[in-house]
This record gives structure tokens, sequence and C-alpha cells, in this order.
């Protein structure tokens, strides 16, 4: 009779705890179905002070509805990181079940240099808020390129700041951006191809024709007789003026097709160009190129030469200089190109074509050049200390793109 009063205890005390472990089940499956459905509003963060719960206010329907019909991905996060709220449209972008981002920590989708400067901003952000651009890792080891807008939001009374952070994807937006490199390069291919048309009609026909002229005017003013003296003078004046045209053409001819580059190399066609511009100018040129041991891509060579074309034809027209400064650099993986005139300077912000504020064609044209081999281009000018035009090309990045690139380059002198 005691045993089987035993059994029944024991089948009792069974069966609450089995009672039990369905609650619990279903307690942990409510939580799942919560999470995945975005109607979670507290979340328990483990930490060394013990577990901290986090309600996230705000969980109303009609709100939860806004953030889950975002485009953009939505996360709410701790000062270390750990991701308290993410709505589906986050979960999708990293290719991740919900239920695995919410808890977790946001480090895990960041690369080792983006996580430093990542909580290097969100130590300094403030109430307006902070941008940076992220590669993030998803799940199925992809990398997203994507634009974090982050902001501070109340503490609420937790002991811990907490961080609202939209994540834009910005895929799409580097595929147009590589869609329009590729047009750059090929209306830069283009421009190259037509000076070169331009450059060999100018030498093969009008150079020819006017070195004709010359010789032709030279034999008339010969066969003038001693008496006609001022018809004489007029004629050698006129053999003078078609040799001054003749070099003009040429000179022009060799700007717009410029084969000494090809074959001796930047620094020489460097030279060359600041030479022949303090002598037609008068302005006084310093020329300051590191020594090359290797030739550069010729897309690069042939960017920066044009670059610096522009930059001493605006001079020329603009500046009032007295004095330029180019220097050639070759720092860490870069080539460095840097242009300051000492003349009058201009106001950026009365030229606000572009994303970067460079305003006038030639300045357009400059950036562009520069953005289809990868590099950048800025310019500072300021009262009193003229202005200085920086350019930056990547040398690893402009050869893997055209190792990569359809469009292999085709530029010709």
């Amino acid at each position: 009779m005691k045993n089987l009063r035993h059994d029944q205890s024991a089948r009792r005390a069974a069966a609450g705890e089995i009672a039990g472990l369905r609650v619990r089940l279903a307690d942990a499956e409510a939580t799942l179905r919560a999470i995945r459905t975005g109607e979670v509003d507290t979340v328990m963060v483990a930490g060394k002070a013990g577990s901290q719960v986090f309600t996230l206010d705000g969980a109303e329907h009609a709100y939860r509805v806004l953030i889950e019909s975002m485009n953009e991905g939505a996360l709410m996060l701790t000062a270390d990181k750990t991701i308290l709220f993410a709505n589906q449209c986050f979960a999708r972008m990293v290719k991740c079940p919900l239920e695995q981002v919410t808890g977790s920590s946001f480090r895990r989708f960041l690369s080792a240099a983006d996580r430093a400067a990542l909580k290097s901003l969100l130590k300094q952000s403030d109430q307006s808020g902070a941008k940076i651009q992220v590669s993030l890792h998803a799940g199925d080891e992809t990398q997203v390129p994507a634009h974090l807008s982050i902001r501070p939001l109340a503490r609420n009374g937790f002991k811990r700041a907490t961080f609202g952070i939209v994540v834009t994807d910005m895929t799409e937006a580097w595929r147009n951006e590589e869609k329009l490199r590729a047009l750059t390069h090929r209306v830069v291919q283009a421009q190259e191809a037509e000076r070169g048309r331009v450059a060999l009609d100018l030498h093969d026909h009008i150079t020819q024709l006017l070195c004709a002229v010359v010789v032709r005017s030279q034999t008339l003013a010969d066969r003038l007789p001693a008496y006609a003296g001022p018809l004489k003078r007029e004629a050698l004046k006129l053999r003078e003026l078609l040799g001054q045209a003749a070099a003009e053409v040429e000179r022009i001819a060799r700007n717009l097709r410029p084969g000494v580059l090809e074959q001796l190399g930047l620094g020489t066609v460097f030279r060359d160009t600041g030479t022949e511009f303090a002598k037609r100018t008068g302005v006084a040129l310093q020329l300051s190129c590191v020594s090359l041991p290797a030739r550069l891509p010729q897309d690069i060579e042939l960017t920066l030469y044009r670059i610096l074309q522009e930059a001493l034809q605006n001079v020329a027209l603009h500046a009032r200089a007295r004095h330029v400064q180019v220097s050639l650099t070759k720092p860490n993986g870069l080539v460095r190109l840097v242009i300051h005139d000492d003349g009058i300077s201009f106001d950026l912000e009365q030229h606000p074509a572009g994303p970067n504020k460079l305003g006038g064609l030639g300045l357009i044209s400059m950036r562009e050049r520069a953005a289809s081999v990868w590099g950048t281009l800025s310019v500072k000018s300021a009262s009193g200390q003229g202005t200085t035009i920086t350019v930056q090309i990547p040398l690893e990045k402009s050869r893997a793109d055209s190792k990569s690139s359809t469009l292999k380059p085709n530029l010709k002198f």
C-alpha cells in the first residue's frame, strides 16, 4: 500500500513537471513567433553587471507596421553594439533569420576596420547624428555595401545608452556608380580617339600646307628685285607669321596627341609641359616629380597628364598667378598629383555643380577623369592662399579594375 502511494506521488510529480515543460515550450514558441513577426517589445541582455531588461518603447501596432514596411534596415543598438531590435528588412539584407539577429552583436556583421570606425563614431555621436559607410558580412559570406545613419536615443532610465540606426543597402547605388564609371571611361576613350584623329589631320595636312606656304613665301621674297624693298620686307614678315602659325598648329597637335607620353613617360612630358607653359604665359612653374621605378598604367598616365593640362589652362585664363607648383608623388600604393597656384581664389559655394561642389566644366572634367580610374579630386581655394588641386589614384584598384573590366583600355596616342 505504501509503494502504491509512492508510485502515485511520483506520477503526479512527473505529470506536473511535464506540464511545466509544456508551458515553457509554449512561452518559447510564442517568443520566437513574436521575434519573427516583430512583436517583441522587451529584450534581456546578459552582461558583466548581470542581466538587464530593455523595453522597446513605441511598440504599438502602427509603429511596428511603419518600421517593418520600410525599405531600409532599422536597428536599435546598445553602446556595446548589442542588437535590441531589428526589422525584417535588415534581416533580409544580412541574409540571417530575424531570431538570430535580435539579441546578437552587430559586430559580427562588420570587419575589424569598420568595427573600430563605428566604435569611435558612437562615442562622438551627438543629437545631430552621424553617418558612415561600411561593408556588411552577410550570412552567405557575401559583402553588402551599406550606409549607416546613426542617432542616439533617449536612455529612458537605462544605465546604458541606445542608438537608432537606419541601414541603407548601397548595392544598387554601387552598381550604378560602376555603370557611370564605365560610361565615363568610354567617353574618355572616345575623346582621346577623336583628339588623335584631329591631331593627325593637323599634322599631316594643315602643318604641311603651312610649311609649303612658308617655303613659297620665302621664294617669292628672294625673287623680288632690290628696288622693291618695302614689298620684300612685307613678304618676309608674311613668311615669319606663317612660320609662327605652323609652330602653333604643331603645338596644338602635340597637345592633342602626346606621343612623348607613350614613348618617354610621365616625368618627361610633365617637364616639357611645364617649360612650354612658363614660356608661353610668363608664369614661373616649379616641378617636383618623384622618380618612378616603373611606368604607371597607360590610362593613369594619360589621366594625370590631361588633368595637369586642364589645371594649367585654368591658371593661364583665370588665376592671375605668378607662381605654380606641381608635385607628383607615389605614397603607399597611390599616385598623387598636387597643383598649387598663388593666384586669386574662387568661392566653391558659387559653383555647386557635381556632388563635391566642383563647378565649371574644367573642374567637372578633371573630376570625371579621376573617377574613371578610381581616383578622387579635391579643390581648396581661399583668399590670399590661392588654389590647390589634389588628385589621388589607387594603383592596385586601377590594375584590378582594368583586369576584371569588360571595357579594356584602348588608348592610343
